[in-house]
């Protein structure tokens, strides 16, 4: 801090900080440029005028608008302009004044625009007098490469032509940032963070913070901290730090288990960055290009609390270095990162993707789906798991262009966000198999029964044959549409997620235990979890955040790593045991009750109705994705059936009361016109000679209104 000097702008009243050095070597570039500029609108500055940014410099017209929203009146004045020149006024005016007086005669470089600045920075020549001749002639632009202030926009453009003819392209200023008063700090995980009071808009601001993702750095982290268990020391990368909240949280909680690198391309992002560190007692080490300009802060040494903090693009980054551990968050898809992410991570590493573009991955603009992803998709049902597959299929496909493949430890699709963590595996045999499980999915539009299309290159004559409904006999017109391609296998690692869970409970991750118990659940699709608290002497238990789970002796827990490679006879060993068990994966897909429910009769719970698919023999569990969705490896139709013979109906004068036995041939509850779905169920009533079922007597009890939705 002795190599720092403090100096006010008056015009803005904004404190900046600026090293001596920088000033002292752009004192010497403006005392050569300025005896050059011979025209009479060219003026100097005083070498006491701080070389930084000028508030008139910008990227966008937003940046502008957010210097008048640091003034929290409603009416706001324009941060460019003198008060007795514009008066504050409200921001639809605000808009048009800066869009008409400054930014559109405003001159550009190298994306930046400097804009026309009434403000009283440029002294006016003596002989002009008069309050209207001073304010006129008091406007002028800043230089972006050196400090003149210049009045006319053609001698601007001249100016800057003669900086870029000398070779002077690289603006030398620092970042004007808000100041210190408008932050606010933010606690979370035992974790401080200041940010701007408009860090909730993405598109606005520098420090992007969500309070609704924290669910999502819970599980990053549990994911990060068994990583750590199987190996030590690991270095990790936060690819889009915005605020480092998530870099700060592995370091300050896993300690020297991690080397947290927080990477941000942004300017000011990663001036926040190393203010949130200071605030939370790490150590800050910068890359080497800032080391050798001496911007170093702390001493640099690599100890449990000493973070780095780089500024580059993040596919830059990740090509420079490899690491154990990669998260990608970036504001959108995430599919542009997704071969840096691979090319230089570490065998049996781990890479998690947080994709927010839930606009195209949950089939509300198809066509963005198709151009980011490559995928076809539509809304369905089981939407959700759709976008987790179509996530994963892309993350595999990337992966395999760098002869890796992956595992799939964990897919969470929720509201805001959709979250995918794989291991990677490195080599030329499991990247073939991983491609070889994105696959295309064939999806009946008329009952959604879906299946995924068979291995093989083989053209089939009559692809609806694969389809176990018989839709495309009885409905007019083409039934099914192709989807994808989409990843077929599992999304789940159960050994993983019983770790996630043991993390959760140790660090007291509260928001995350109940969906990881969700998921343990589901990635063994089944309900019968016994908490007991019994001696552990049993062998089929798992100690679990205190108590005791029973798991079966078939459940296969992921391995563990204790070195930074692994020999091939284990990972053979381990691609044998996977496909082995392949058949008590869980199965693809799930279905919504409510959607195959009948009109006009009330279907049972659904905890019983889940025990009268187990009673039939069908593997059965919850789904995080849809609160009334069911993952069941039982046909549609026998779901329809059992759905429909414990339903009872709503209206006092039916006639059957209590469990409705309908035969097994019969389909109920497809999505047809309601005249319709009578006379194709009276026809194949009219069929079955042999049931003493007739069709009178099927309409007298299921009239017009009961048909499906």
């Amino acid at each position: 801090d002795g190599l720092v000097i403090s100096e006010n702008v008056k015009s803005n009243n904004v404190d900046v900080k600026i090293p001596e050095s920088e000033l002292e070597a752009e004192d010497k570039g403006a005392e050569e440029e300025h005896p050059r500029e011979s025209d009479s609108n060219i003026l100097d500055v005083s070498s006491d005028y701080p070389r930084d940014k000028h508030i008139s410099i910008q990227r966008h017209l937003a940046d502008l608008e957010k210097l008048a929203d640091l003034r929290e009146d409603e009416r706001k004045p324009c941060p460019l302009c003198p008060e007795e020149k514009f008066k504050a006024c409200y921001s639809h005016k605000l808009h048009r004044h800066l869009q008409n007086l400054h930014w559109k005669v405003s001159v550009e470089f190298e994306g930046y625009r400097m804009c026309i600045c009434h403000l009283p920075c440029r002294p006016v020549k003596p002989n002009v007098v008069g309050d209207q001749t001073l304010s006129k002639m008091g406007a002028h632009y800043h230089c972006i490469i050196c400090s003149a202030t210049i009045a006319r926009r053609t001698d601007m453009i001249g100016h800057i032509n003669r900086h870029v003819n000398k070779g002077e392209t690289e603006p030398r200023f620092i970042t004007v940032r808000a100041p210190k008063s408008s932050y606010r700090v933010v606690k979370e995980s035992a974790t401080d963070v200041q940010v701007l009071p408009n860090h909730s808009t993405p598109q606005k601001t520098d420090s992007y913070f969500n309070p609704k993702m924290k669910l999502n750095r819970q599980l990053i982290f549990c994911a990060l901290a068994v990583l750590a268990g199987e190996r030590k020391p690991i270095e990790c990368l936060d690819a889009f730090g915005a605020t480092g909240i998530m870099g700060l949280q592995w370091a300050k909680h896993l300690r020297s288990s991690v080397k947290v690198t927080i990477n941000d391309c942004n300017e000011n992002s990663v001036t926040m960055i190393k203010e949130n560190c200071h605030l939370n007692k790490m150590k800050v080490k910068l890359n080497i290009r800032e080391e050798d300009n001496g911007e170093t802060v702390g001493n640099g040494e690599e100890n449990s609390d000493t973070i780095e903090v780089t500024k580059m693009d993040a596919n830059v980054v990740m090509h420079l270095r490899s690491f154990d551990f990669i998260h990608l968050d970036p504001f959108g898809t995430s599919v542009n990162y997704l071969d840096s992410a691979f090319r230089n991570v570490r065998n049996l590493g781990i890479v998690s993707v947080t994709s927010t573009d839930i606009s195209s991955l949950y089939a509300k603009a198809q066509h963005v789906a198709l151009r980011h992803y490559g995928c076809n998709i539509v809304r369905t049902e089981y939407y959700k798991e759709l976008a987790a597959r179509t996530v994963i299929a892309a993350v595999t496909r990337a992966a395999a262009r760098c002869n890796k493949g992956i595992e799939v430890l964990l897919a969470v699709a929720l509201e805001h966000f959709v979250l995918v963590v794989v291991r990677v595996l490195r080599g030329p045999t499991p990247a073939d198999d991983s491609a070889k499980k994105v696959r295309y999915l064939i999806h009946c539009q008329w009952c959604e029964e879906r299946v995924f299309q068979k291995e093989g290159n083989m053209v089939e004559e009559n692809p609806y044959q694969q389809l176990p409904c018989d839709c495309h006999g009885s409905m007019p017109g083409k039934t099914a549409v192709l989807l994808g391609p989409l990843w077929s296998g599992a999304l789940f690692n159960t050994g993983f997620l019983r770790r996630m869970l043991l993390e959760a409970v140790q660090y007291g991750l509260d928001e995350a235990q109940p969906l990881l118990k969700t998921l343990i659940c589901e990635a063994e699709c089944t309900t019968l979890k016994h908490f007991s608290t019994h001696s552990p002497g049993d062998e089929n238990k798992q100690e679990e955040c205190g108590v005791y789970i029973r798991t079966s002796n078939t459940s296969a827990e992921s391995y563990i790593v204790h070195g930074k490679r692994k020999s091939e006879e284990v990972l053979r060993s381990a691609a044998k045991r996977q496909r082995a068990e392949h058949s008590a994966e869980h199965p693809p897909f799930y279905y919504n009750v409510h959607r195959h429910s009948i009109k006009g009769m009330n279907m049972p719970k659904l905890n019983k109705f889940l025990n009268y698919l187990s009673e039939a023999g069908y593997r059965i569990s919850r789904t995080h994705f849809d609160p009334m969705g069911v993952r069941t490896n039982a046909p549609l139709a026998q779901f329809k059936t059992i759905l429909m013979k414990y339903s009872t109906p709503t209206y006092v004068g039916a006639q059957a009361e209590g469990p409705v036995h309908l035969p097994g041939e019969i389909q109920v509850g497809e999505e047809v016109p309601a005249a319709a779905a009578v006379k194709v169920e009276e026809a194949e009533l009219a069929e079955d000679d042999k049931s003493g079922v007739t069709a009178a007597m099927f309409t007298e009890s299921y009239p017009t209104h009961c048909a499906a939705e």
